[in-house]
C-alpha cells in the first residue's frame, strides 16, 4: 500500500504565525549573513597563515570564479569589513576580525560537538561549515555544556 499521498499526521497544532515565521526569518538573515562570515574567517585564515589574502587565493579556496570574490569583496569593504589596497591582498578591519573570530568560534564549538557524538574529523569539518551559521547562541551554549558533562 503506497503511503505517498496519505497527509502526515501533525503530534502537535502549527504554532502561532509570528511564533512559526521567526524561524524562517532566522534562517532566511543566516543565509545572507553565511557568505560574509565564510569570506571574512578565510582572509583572517590565509593572513594567519602568514600570507597575503588575495583574490586569487581567495577564489580558490572557495571554488569560486574570481569575479565573484571581486564582487564579495567590494561589498566586504563596504560593509566596513575588509579593506584593499592597489597590488596588496585585502585586509580585515577591527570590525572584520570580530566577525571572523566569532565565526571561527562557533565553528570550533559545532565541530568538536559533532566530533564528541562519534562523527568523523573531515565530515564533522565538513558539516561545521554549514551548521555554524545556523546555530544559535543557546543552541551553541549547549553544545559545549554536553561536551563538558561527557568528559
Amino acid at each position: 500500500m503506497a503511503l505517498r499521498n496519505r497527509p502526515v499526521r501533525r503530534e502537535k497544532p502549527l504554532p502561532d504565525a509570528d511564533v512559526h515565521s521567526q524561524g524562517f526569518r532566522q534562517t532566511r538573515e543566516a543565509r545572507r549573513s553565511a557568505l560574509v562570515e565564510d569570506y571574512v574567517e578565510l582572509i583572517a585564515d590565509l593572513i594567519e597563515d602568514g600570507n597575503e589574502a588575495r583574490q586569487v587565493d581567495i577564489a580558490a579556496r572557495l571554488g569560486v570564479a574570481q569575479p565573484t570574490v571581486a564582487k564579495m569583496l567590494t561589498r566586504l569593504c563596504t560593509e566596513g569589513l575588509v579593506s584593499r589596497k592597489p597590488y596588496r591582498g585585502v585586509f580585515l578591519t577591527e570590525a572584520g576580525r570580530k566577525v571572523a573570530e566569532e565565526s571561527r568560534i562557533r565553528h570550533q564549538t559545532v565541530e568538536a560537538f559533532l566530533r564528541s557524538l562519534g562523527v568523523s574529523a573531515e565530515t564533522a569539518r565538513i558539516d561545521a561549515e554549514g551548521i555554524e551559521h545556523h546555530v544559535s547562541a543557546e543552541t551553541l551554549e549547549a553544545f559545549r555544556k554536553a561536551m563538558t558533562a561527557a568528559r
